[in-house]
């Protein structure tokens, strides 16, 4: 399939009716979480994929805004064709409680002084960010997402995800992050707010209203750390140590080489599009992110139902490959179904934004290698086999189903009834259940994939099948309309 764009996308703000709570035990009041969304949440509401975006990210993650002169962040995953194929799935992304992109943050509105919150913004964590998600989610009719995935701090949000709302998720894949801050990255953050702080424009938080702001501090704070986004090979690629527009040294403190230009651009850029209080509160959320619990990442991950892809990068410094294996150990303690893919980049830790080839095979894979339990509706309606056939008629019809298993007092499968049979009862006058359904039901278990399932149902003319374990009870069902989005070319 060519790979294209979504096109013109818009961002969306979702304004919550109710107090958040944080985990500081703070409140906050009138949040807005900015966000935009990729394709088409089917009827059934399970192709929702959520995209979590890393530190300096927004909620602009794919698509093209009015005069935009690039697209969004992940362009290269989201769209028809891709990995996040915006033709199969419903892909939400949204800007960070915290953030300064449209979600609430402490360049905002205090409702309580009706002037920015400066410092008064609370500090806010890594759960708090999934919080405000899950609140977005639920307020799009979302009970279950098909997908949590992002990078680096994205990551961090995936994995937050999974521990906090594991009946929410059914697959994961949190990409070159980690699930607890080392003492290394609290020194990187730690250096790069110092630089905002010490910036004789910050005043304390309060300079919203000023002419000038710490854009010095900011810019210096961003070079700090974009040095950690590359890797010792990559800038010998791309500078070595030419020089920047001269034939040799100075022999003085101007810029000489190369790598000195790009990381002043890189600082100069980024002031023009962030704010350096949100810089300071999502740095101390990242520091304060830790999964472990008394100290056991194992334990922290005990509740952990998610089918997971841990990805990292072989050159990332930042968060390199041994904090993912960490991450990989853990579930694998806790027989958590996780998959292991590293993917070989000189980008280093940026690598998951500019390596579509490899992230597309195995992000695409992942999502695409799914099993009936991935998508089978675990809330299903039955029957007994000596309901009177009016009042199966009438649970068809207040269920909004076509299908109805017949069990016996253990959940075990005795046949099916479609709404095809009942129409045959009135025809041919029959007074019992037991005279119409099929008793030679054809059955599918849990860990089936979907191509092998679209094979019997074509096979056998059938729009639905029952999920049963091996005594034959049941534990779900799954129907044509639930897996056509999957099967779509």
């Amino acid at each position: 399939m060519k790979k294209e764009s979504v096109g013109s996308v818009e961002t969306k703000f979702f304004n919550m009716d109710k107090d958040l709570k944080l985990e500081s035990g703070k409140i906050l009041k009138d949040v807005t979480i900015a966000y935009e969304t990729y394709g088409k949440l089917n009827k059934e509401k399970n192709n929702a994929i959520l995209v979590c975006h890393a530190l300096s990210g927004d909620a602009h993650a794919a698509g093209w805004h009015y005069e935009d002169k690039k697209p969004g962040w992940w362009e290269i995953l989201i769209g028809p064709g891709k990995a996040l194929d915006s033709e199969k799935y419903f892909i939400i992304s949204s800007n960070i409680l915290g953030g300064c992109s449209g979600s609430t943050g402490p360049s905002s509105i205090n409702p309580a002084t009706s002037k920015t919150y400066n410092l008064d913004f609370p500090v806010i964590t890594i759960k708090d960010m999934v919080k405000a998600q899950k609140k977005l989610v639920e307020n799009l009719n979302i009970d279950k997402l098909l997908a949590v995935v992002g990078g680096s701090m994205g990551g961090m949000q995936v994995l937050q995800w999974i521990v906090s709302y594991p009946d929410m998720v059914k697959k994961a894949i949190p990409i070159a992050t980690t699930a607890h801050s080392s003492p290394q990255q609290i020194a990187f953050n730690e250096v790069g707010r110092q630089a905002i702080i010490t910036d004789s424009h910050w005043n304390n938080g309060d300079y919203y209203d000023k002419e000038i702001g710490p854009r010095n501090g900011l810019a210096l704070a961003r070079m700090i750390a974009h040095i950690t986004y590359l890797s010792d090979e990559s800038m010998y690629e791309k500078f070595g140590r030419d020089l920047k527009d001269k034939k040799e040294v100075s022999y003085d403190f101007s810029m000489d080489f190369q790598v000195e230009s790009y990381l002043h651009y890189q600082g100069d850029a980024f002031v023009k599009r962030f704010d350096a209080n949100s810089y300071l509160y999502i740095t101390k959320a990242i520091d304060y992110f830790d999964l472990s619990s008394n100290g056991s990442l194992i334990e922290g991950f005990k509740n952990i139902k998610s089918k997971v892809q841990v990805i990292a990068i072989d050159s990332d410094w930042l968060y390199p490959p041994d904090q993912s294996k960490d991450i990989l150990m853990a579930l694998n303690a806790n027989s958590v179904d996780v998959s292991y893919a590293e993917l070989k980049s000189t980008y280093g830790h940026d690598a998951f934004l500019l390596e579509g080839g490899q992230l597309n095979y195995v992000v695409a894979n992942f999502l695409t290698n799914t099993l009936a339990e991935d998508l089978m509706d675990e809330n299903v309606s039955t029957i007994k086999k000596d309901m009177e056939l009016k009042d199966v008629a009438m649970l068809m019809m207040s269920d909004y189903v076509t299908h109805l298993p017949v069990v016996n007092e253990d959940n075990r499968l005795l046949g099916i009834v479609t709404a095809w049979d009942l129409s045959k009862s009135i025809a041919l006058n029959c007074s019992s259940l037991d005279e119409i359904m099929t008793k030679n039901v054809i059955t599918c278990k849990s860990d089936e994939t979907i191509d092998s399932i679209s094979r019997k149902m074509r096979e056998n003319d059938i729009s639905c099948l029952p999920v049963v374990d091996d005594d034959f009870k049941i534990e779900g069902i799954i129907t044509t309309d639930q897996i056509s989005h999957l099967l779509s070319d």
